[in-house]
């Protein structure tokens, strides 16, 4: 008889390994160099960088920290916040819900990345390190050490697969590759922080006040930067921070609040919109403000068409500019071929109405196109309404527009005796031309909030949903889908109209080369459909937030001259590959998105076999 001897799985425990960083510090001299690097980043502020006032900014000044040294401490300063509340400090907890290591990476890579850049910009703009003063070496030495420490704390590194040996040396980068991207996006990984509990509804208003506040102020400060540098320092600082606070859980959290109070959310909204101009010292930028709204209530209108029912439009900007044309042609122009100068209410009806037919007309021979199909009509649409308002001059065609020169010389709104043209003083400040149209703007775009948001929760919206999922399915269930898209069309189309009868007061001349599908300055069909797929599709904040930064952008990065839309465009391209569902996504649209991911930092495994067939 044959005796088998067998040894227990358990005589040798397998132990696992303790989760380590990224580079090989114990996680205690890690922990301290982070928060270390964040105090010492914090106090280099307060020291002069450079010797001599010719850098923007005037960083000369000792105790008084000055342009980009102000973004350095906050982004210092929110590592310093994290890495104490790592430590478990009393009353510090609460900023970090999801845990703080992740959200301490991000914040050590906002001070970095903008102490390096202001270092890199002195030595560039003065002529070398030598210009540097002891201030600017404790900034490098200290965010440094910060990041240092950050990239050590450990986590627990996600699975992955090893390489196999009879690939080919370039299957074996690529897979090689992949691991690194998986471990990496493991250390930058976050707990998914627990739903906040219920506080009295008085804290919780006060939280969303608190957040709109500070949303005013960065908004401020971004579109008030002074400089070129200045202004890269501040996308930088706001990128990283803000993704900090998002690892730390405290923009969930304070989403959970908002979704609450949502009225409450939407009346503070536009009251802190509404406090904008009085921030100002001057008229220059409500000019960017009230562009911005025009362009954002555009961009409202459009994520009707496309973001709820799911619509490609590519000649949305052509509404826009039949609105613009109609309202001009009433509003007492002498460039008008029409003796007609209706008050505000009759050229905005006029504006609104010209474009709720037009989308009619032109909604009624195509909306039974699907896809591709309806993009190429559309398209197609607006370049033949620029064409025809170019040509409408009297000589190649019926003297309507006054072709190229456009309708020129269109006088300011009045309403009810107010005068937008001219300056009033409101609470003792003086509010300008733009402040004017700024604040009739802004009344505009709460009334086009409410109709997108009451149709979005209407029977017809859920109808727009369930067309836009599955238009076959939609049929099914006895939805009418081709009424349904016909509205969604005309709405769209009217809110464009709209926005169209204060552009045209506004920029006093409408000529057709404004409504262009592709052109550098916004709005054209290119740039409002890249608002609404980079704030988020069938949300009412995402194209509000989109439509601000594309206008905001380039409006700040002209000195790129000829680069400027290609540093643009690269950008949405990372945008669109690691964040494709948009800044402020729709749930569901979230989670279409990432349903066929694997869970957090997990590689898939190799899609093809081994050389052995295994």
């Amino acid at each position: 008889m044959t005796t088998h001897t067998t040894t227990a799985d358990n005589a040798h425990p397998h132990k696992e390994k303790p989760p380590t960083g990224l580079i090989p510090i114990p996680v205690g001299p890690a922990r301290a160099l982070t928060t270390g690097g964040g105090i010492l980043t914090v106090i280099s502020t307060f020291m002069a960088w450079t010797w001599t006032a010719k850098f923007p900014g005037d960083l000369t000044v000792y105790g008084y920290p000055g342009g980009l040294q102000v973004l350095v401490l906050i982004a210092g300063a929110l590592t310093t916040l994290l890495g104490l509340a790592s430590y478990g400090v009393k009353g510090l907890r609460t900023i970090a819900p999801a845990g703080t290591d992740a959200a301490l990476k991000y914040a050590a890579i906002a001070a970095f990345t903008t102490a390096w850049y202001t270092i890199i910009a002195i030595s560039d703009t003065l002529g070398g390190l030598a210009n540097l003063e002891p201030g600017g070496w404790v900034a490098a030495i200290a965010t440094l050490t910060a990041l240092t420490g950050a990239l050590a704390l450990p986590f627990h590194r996600p699975h992955t697969y090893p390489v196999d040996e009879e690939d080919s040396a370039w299957e074996q980068f690529k897979h090689r590759c992949r691991n690194a991207t998986t471990i990496t996006k493991g250390a930058f990984a976050a707990d998914t922080p627990a739903p906040p509990r219920k506080l009295n509804s008085y804290l919780e208003i006060l939280v969303i006040i608190a957040a709109l506040a500070v949303g005013l102020i960065v908004f401020t400060y971004g579109i008030g930067t002074e400089y070129d540098e200045l202004f890269i320092g501040f996308l930088l600082t706001v990128g990283f921070c803000f993704a900090a606070l998002a690892k730390a859980g405290l923009v969930a959290q304070v989403s959970t609040y908002t979704a609450r109070h949502r009225n409450v959310t939407l009346t503070g909204a536009f009251l802190a919109a509404a406090a904008f101009p009085f921030t100002q010292s001057d008229d220059q930028y409500a000019t960017i403000g009230v562009y911005i709204l025009i362009f954002a209530t555009v961009a409202l209108g459009l994520n009707i068409v496309v973001g709820l029912a799911g619509l490609l439009d590519l000649g949305y900007v052509a509404f826009l500019g039949v609105g613009a044309y109609a309202a001009s042609m009433v509003s007492g122009s002498p460039s008008s071929p029409f003796d007609i100068h209706l008050p505000f209410w009759g050229a905005i009806l006029v504006g609104a109405g010209a474009s709720l037919v037009f989308g009619v007309l032109i909604g009624a021979p195509t909306l039974r196109l699907r896809g591709d199909y309806l993009a190429i009509v559309t398209l197609g649409f607006g370049e033949i309404f620029r064409l025809a308002a170019n040509n409408s001059d009297g000589s190649s065609g019926p003297d309507i527009t006054n072709g190229s020169n456009g309708i020129s010389s269109i006088p300011n709104l009045k309403i009810f005796g107010f005068d937008f043209g001219v300056e009033h003083s409101i609470l003792g400040q003086t509010i300008g031309r733009f402040a004017n149209y700024f604040f009739l703007m802004l009344l505009i775009t709460l009334v086009v909030v409410l109709v997108f948001r009451r149709s979005e929760n209407s029977r017809i919206g859920r109808a727009w949903v369930a067309i836009r999922e599955d238009e076959t399915a939609a049929l099914a269930m006895g939805i009418n889908g081709f009424r349904v898209k016909l509205i969604a069309f005309a709405l769209g189309a009217s809110l464009a109209g709209l926005a169209g009868t204060v552009q045209a007061h506004v920029t006093y001349t409408v000529t057709p080369e404004q409504y262009q599908f592709a052109n550098s300055v916004p709005p054209n069909s290119a740039f409002l459909l890249a608002a609404v797929v980079l704030g988020g599709m069938g949300t009412i904040s995402g194209p509000l937030v989109g439509a601000a930064l594309l206008y905001l952008i380039p409006n700040k990065l002209q000195f790129l001259g000829d680069y400027q839309l290609f540093a643009f465009g690269l950008a949405l391209v990372l945008l669109m590959r690691f964040r494709p569902e948009g800044l402020i996504p729709n749930r569901r649209r979230q989670l279409e998105f990432h349903e066929a991911e694997l869970s957090p930092g997990e590689t898939p495994p190799p899609a093809a076999l081994s050389k052995t067939g295994v």
